[in-house]
């Protein structure tokens, strides 16, 4: 069955989002202080974040068609219940989401400064118990699901480790999602650790489609994709891409940044989408537009539209996330952005 055909349990097709599930606490600062110093908390906001929580809300935001559940580890407390009541609010299935007693739902204090960035001060809990055993990847198939996200690599230990024979349990998780029929995409998070690329490299030839940031590419790959002026260097964020798919992603490398985004897959013309400026003042948090981005990627792939219509309506997702205080506060229906790349014609390389 190919994507976007009807399957058994009613719904066309499907997505499922595993990895971090966290309950975030937004917190807008004044300014941000020198160590030892105070600042104003200007205002707080509690939502559900992480790679696959907010990919999967944003996909329920924009109106996905097809069935979404969510796969993932939390604690047996407030948070893990909160996040299994905000998922379900959106309709999406939360019986994936397995709860461990020993540990907490993971959390983040998020503090941002507007127009600025944010820094995350973070406790895994039981995101860090998830491994390739805590998701039954033949169950999701026989529901119809097809396509399978896994965000964030490098930051969810219990996947990320390496195992005697230099496999890693992501690696392991996303054979298992093949061999179920399900396409694979996977994030990473923008981690220094020094085994970042040898972590995430054993992962890439069981994935289909990466969807990462420019930070992340130059880290997976070795290769300087900013100056130290912190300029984007577009041959060789090429160089990055193609270096992931010859490293073993299967079908397509998207990697986006504040600029533009490039989008590389295997038999096909690179095309490069710049992205459309938006105003320091509309900016009230950058937090989770990366995962906006991501998540009308996945609604693209499934709905198998053409790679320069999903790459720009991922960068109107993006800017739209920009306006919300949370990760998933500012996501619109999929046919206002479809309608907004009309309008405005982003530009294509």
């Amino acid at each position: 069955m190919s994507l976007g055909e009807e399957t058994k349990g009613g719904h066309s097709g499907g997505i499922v989002c595993a990895g971090n599930f966290i309950v975030d606490r937004v917190h807008a600062l004044s300014y941000w202080p020198e160590q030892g110093n105070l600042t104003h908390i200007l205002h707080q906001d509690i939502g559900v974040g992480g790679g696959a929580a907010n990919v999967v809300t944003d996909l329920a935001s924009l109106g996905f068609p097809g069935g979404l559940s969510a796969a993932g580890c939390l604690g047996d407390d407030a948070d893990g219940l909160f996040v299994r009541e905000r998922l379900a609010q959106h309709g999406i299935d939360v019986s994936g989401m397995v709860s461990l007693g020993e540990a907490a739902t993971a959390h983040t204090h998020v503090m941002t400064v507007p127009g600025q960035s944010r820094t995350f001060f973070y406790h895994g809990g039981a995101n860090d118990d998830m491994t390739q055993a805590s998701i039954n990847m033949a169950s999701y198939a026989q529901q119809g699901y097809r396509l399978f996200y896994l965000g964030y690599l490098m930051l969810l230990p219990g996947l990320d480790k390496l195992d005697g024979h230099g496999r890693s349990g992501a690696s392991h998780l996303l054979e298992a999602a093949q061999k179920a029929g399900l396409l694979t995409c996977v994030d990473f998070v923008s981690s220094e650790d020094p085994a970042f690329q040898r972590q995430v490299g054993v992962a890439l030839p069981y994935c289909d489609y990466l969807i990462i940031n420019e930070i992340e590419a130059g880290r997976a790959t070795g290769i300087a994709v900013r100056d130290s002026q912190g300029k984007l260097l577009v041959d060789a964020l090429h160089k990055a891409g193609n270096s992931l798919l010859t490293g073993g992603v299967r079908r397509g490398a998207i990697i986006h940044a504040p600029e533009l985004s490039l989008w590389l897959e295997r038999g096909c013309e690179a095309i490069t989408t710049y992205s459309l400026p938006v105003a320091v003042e509309d900016i009230v948090s950058p937090v989770g537009a990366g995962d906006a981005f991501c998540a009308a990627v996945l609604y693209g792939l499934h709905e198998g539209w053409p790679s320069a219509r999903i790459a720009a309506v991922a960068h109107r997702a993006a800017a739209h996330c920009l306006g919300g205080a949370t990760a998933t506060d500012g996501i619109p229906h999929m046919s206002v952005l479809v309608e907004e790349t009309k309008e405005t014609r982003p530009a294509f390389g």
